[in-house]
């Protein structure tokens, strides 16, 4: 049975490190002495693995989240959930080129994610590359009105965006 941080079983025992990183798995002694085993990587492993990824970046532990998820796109590449949230990952960790890079993957991928399109935004922007990022704010705000991918993609009415003025003259009968 795995040992998790925090058990009273487990406190000050040392503990090794398994690869890939899984902080709930543990190779400390069990209660017969014998050395525990940390199962290989399976697809059961790597769906925990996600999990934990998405607790991890939820409170903030993007760097941790990467470890895990290494793991689980060297076993699934084609696995698109698995790129955004590394993506989100190293975002949050301020590695924009790597950012960049999953993004990008992301988007070869699902052309019509909207939310790619904006995190990518975001990342170029963070980096100051201003006019790339408006390009994906627009494709985002395009594919998904929501109000921040609006906002970000500078659309108002009155700008060229094929809003209209309800008042206007053009306006068409009701």
């Amino acid at each position: 049975m795995p040992c998790r941080p925090g058990n009273a079983a487990t406190d000050g025992i040392v503990v090794r490190q398994a690869t890939p990183y899984r902080p709930w798995l543990t190779d400390a002694p069990d209660g017969d002495g014998e050395e525990q085993t940390v199962p290989e990587s399976s697809p059961e492993t790597h769906v925990i693995d996600f999990r934990a990824a998405e607790q991890l970046l939820a409170a903030r532990d993007p760097r941790g989240a990467i470890r895990l998820l290494d793991s689980v796109i060297t076993a699934h590449p084609e696995n698109t959930a698995a790129r955004l949230l590394r993506a989100r990952a190293f975002f949050l960790a301020a590695q924009l080129r790597p950012a960049e890079l999953e993004f990008q993957i992301v988007l070869e991928r699902e052309p019509d994610n909207a939310f790619a399109h904006f995190a990518l935004g975001r990342t170029l922007e963070r980096a100051g590359r201003s006019e790339e990022a408006l390009r994906h704010f627009r494709l985002a705000a395009a594919l998904e009105p929501r109000p921040e991918f609006i906002e970000a993609a500078r659309f108002a009415p009155g700008m060229g965006n094929g809003d209209r003025d309800p008042g206007s003259p053009d306006r068409d009968p009701e």
